[in-house]
């Protein structure tokens, strides 16, 4: 018997070039579906889809459920359904409201956060100081928050 990388069968070559499916776990895709059959009870089946949906709502109600996981929440009081999966829910309508032409994008103006990301990772932070001291540059300071104006431990100086 052969394998599906050896198959000869044109529905296999054409097949390999789809979106693969089968890489969701399975377990995530049955916490979402229960998830959304709560928002269903709530709202509607498929509600997002005939109303606009703003971004920033979905957002922040992904980041409730995924902080209260991150504190030792497994399910949400009101459902009983996972966390996650509410998270996971979240996220799929943005994408569905987005890819149907119906999100409303309310999120602000971009911010330093990805430069930020991407600059605190030890082998960018090596390569960065390396490249100032080849070119004898100062490195730039760091500045956090009320520090620069003078706060220390809950206090300001004039």
């Amino acid at each position: 018997m052969s394998t599906a990388a050896e198959s000869n069968n044109p529905k296999d070559k054409v097949g390999r070039t789809k979106v693969p499916m089968h890489l969701v776990p399975s377990v995530a895709i049955a916490h979402t579906a229960l998830a959304m059959r709560d928002g269903a009870n709530k709202y509607g089946p498929y509600n997002w889809r005939t109303n606009d949906v703003a971004a920033t709502v979905y957002v922040s109600a992904a980041e409730r459920h995924l902080r209260s996981w991150l504190e030792g929440e497994e399910l949400a009081t009101d459902s009983k359904v996972h966390h996650l999966g509410h998270a996971m829910a979240c996220l799929a309508i943005i994408l569905d409201a987005q890819e149907g032409g119906n999100l409303v994008d309310d999120r602000p103006l971009s911010g330093p956060l990805p430069y930020m990301l991407v600059r605190s990772q030890p082998a960018a932070l090596a390569a960065e100081e390396d490249a100032r001291a080849a070119d004898n540059v100062a490195p730039i300071p760091i500045r956090s928050g009320r520090h620069e104006q003078g706060y220390s431990s809950g206090t300001y100086r004039d």
